[in-house]
């Protein structure tokens, strides 16, 4: 049988599988990364850090239903010094990407500047689209943004990336590809959560969550078009050498073919991660080999990028 190629490379960076974890999925703790770290996971990416130890919102900050989660966990995390220190310890076999996610534009400074003296992070995953961040880096000041970015790359040389919120007008998606495509830039992900949801008990008559008045980000099958609208848009508009991470609603092999099919060269799971464990890795490989196999493509690079456009015939 002719074997399936579901390898992928984030620039240069090289993945025998083109499936991770999002940050904020189970990757927190001691225990939580060496379960990734023994996992099928094609990359192993951490909990978004800061400079210190954060307990995050209050309890109940997360909570699923059948087609999404909706959280506001408030940056719960152990500090970046315990994730370096973490990954000195550990034999290393995959990608580890280190996502940062200061409370201000001076922390991110220091969180990449740590990170980029540890030999054991492929990568850092600059996380720019936390409602907890002070200043609004990712307004409509895109001279802000460039600014910023321009101030990082002074100093930085591990490969960088930059995960996005979700964007809903092209224009948008346009002004902020032009900044992107300024920098050397390693990929960005897309997308995060979508903004201010809320969900609502109606045996209680209440919300779900309790921090922010019971409004938090949406995640899961509900926002994967919102997703896949975002890497079609941004694999338009952004530099060819800048790669793609999918992020948004990813529970089959299916989800994980049209991620890659609209540009994505690699995706993340993180409801579904959730829900299902690390064990969800090897599904979703079978899976997406099965329909590849189905399709008589040999690798993900035979259609990613290739979404057609409907003609009626």
């Amino acid at each position: 049988m002719k074997k399936i190629d579901i390898s992928s490379c984030i620039n240069e960076i090289y993945l025998s599988l083109c499936i991770m974890n999002a940050s904020g999925a189970i990757c927190t703790t001691d225990k939580e990364l060496n379960n990734l770290l023994k996992s099928s996971s094609g990359a192993v990416v951490t909990k978004s850090c800061t400079r210190n130890f954060r307990n995050g919102n209050k309890k109940p900050r997360y909570f699923e239903w059948k087609m999404g989660s909706i959280n506001s966990m408030g940056l719960p995390n152990l500090g970046i010094d315990f994730y370096l220190k973490f990954l000195e310890n550990q034999e290393i076999k995959k990608p580890i990407f280190l996502s940062v996610s200061g409370l201000s534009m001076e922390e991110n400074f220091f969180l990449i500047k740590k990170a980029n003296l540890s030999k054991k992070i492929s990568a850092i995953e600059l996380n720019l689209s936390c409602p907890n961040i002070k200043e609004e880096i990712l307004g409509n000041d895109l001279c802000k943004i460039s600014n910023f970015l321009g101030k990082i790359f002074k100093f930085n040389k591990k490969p960088l990336g930059i995960k996005l919120p979700p964007f809903f007008k092209e224009k948008s998606v346009e002004n902020i590809s032009l900044i992107l495509n300024e920098f050397p830039i390693t990929f960005i992900t897309c997308i995060n959560s979508l903004p201010n949801g809320i969900f609502v008990d109606t045996n209680n008559e209440t919300t779900v969550i309790q921090p922010n008045n019971g409004f938090g980000g949406i995640g899961g099958a509900v926002i994967k078009p919102f997703a896949l609208a975002n890497i079609r848009k941004f694999y338009s508009f952004l530099r060819r050498d800048i790669s793609i991470i999918g992020c948004g609603g990813i529970s089959s092999g299916k989800d994980v073919f049209e991620h890659i099919l609209c540009g994505a060269s690699a995706v993340q799971i993180g409801t579904q991660l959730i829900k299902e464990g690390v064990s969800v890795f090897d599904r979703l490989r079978k899976e997406l080999i099965l329909l590849l196999r189905e399709k008589n493509y040999s690798s993900i690079r035979n259609f990613q990028g290739k979404l057609k456009i409907f003609k009626k015939f």
